[in-house]
């Protein structure tokens, strides 16, 4: 399938490991030219080296001009973006009944209002020329709050809440907004949870991980490849009609609909 990402450009948050680098490597071999960026510029660097057209981008997203500084990056190298990839490290894990104010407000600059700001930036351009796609790389945890990770669920409930409301202002401009959710993806960030949870109930990692892949219908934990493919095709022209929505890419883990 052509996804018609060809001469596109796609800006994808905090690429250096994990999903995001997966998510902009499968925008890459489409034919996007794509800004890699996190605050790793070095190793951001180095993956920019590898795809076909690409650059790295030093970024840290928490700092208040991040956002602002990494869209000029953008726009520099290859124009406005016509893809803007949302994506974050998550914060640290911890029960709801550990969340004071200051860690709920931190929790939101990460996950909430630095995507505000870039999607603030990008967005006039994409309407303007009627054709763009915004993608936030959410969790599981917003169909279904996950345990010991209160300040997660908290932070991309609301990012939910605001990409769903813009879905319906920009999808008549050709503008389509969504979420991809993953379940347990094989990551650094997965690998740290699981310690978290070996750690508090007394556990091995390998029995952590062990009892997580048997919860899962699927069987195992999910791979980079497998989410970054489900992500490119909702950036691509062929997803047009799809927006507003949540798809979870998470071997079948959530049981609800």
């Amino acid at each position: 399938m052509d996804l018609g990402l060809q001469n596109r450009t796609a800006l994808v948050c905090s690429s250096t490991g994990g999903l995001g680098e997966a998510v902009a490597r499968a925008l890459a071999a489409e034919g996007a030219d794509t800004v890699v960026c996190g605050r790793r510029g070095e190793r951001a660097a180095r993956i920019a080296a590898e795809l076909p057209s690409a650059v790295g981008v030093t970024a840290d997203l928490r700092a208040e001009d991040g956002p602002a500084r990494l869209y000029e990056a953008a726009v520099a190298a290859f124009g406005p973006p016509d893809v803007l990839v949302l994506n974050g490290p998550g914060p640290r894990p911890a029960p709801a009944s550990a969340v004071d104010v200051t860690a709920a407000a931190e929790a939101l600059d990460t996950l909430l209002h630095a995507h505000i700001r870039l999607v603030s930036l990008a967005l006039p351009a994409m309407r303007e020329r009627g054709w763009g796609r915004i993608l936030a790389v959410g969790s599981s945890g917003i169909a279904a709050p996950l345990p010991n990770l209160a300040l997660s669920n908290l932070g991309r409930a609301a990012l939910a809440g605001y990409l769903k409301t813009l879905a319906a202002e920009v999808a008549p401009d050709g503008v389509t907004v969504n979420l991809l959710l993953p379940g347990r993806i094989r990551t650094e960030r997965t690998a740290a949870v699981d310690a978290a949870n070996a750690e508090r109930s007394g556990r091995t990692v390998a029995d952590v991980e062990q009892a997580s892949a048997a919860s899962i219908p699927a069987g195992r934990y999910g791979r980079p490849e497998e989410f970054a493919a489900a992500a490119a095709f909702l950036c691509g022209a062929p997803a047009s009609y799809i927006t507003g929505t949540a798809l979870r890419c998470d071997g079948g883990l959530v049981r609800a609909l």
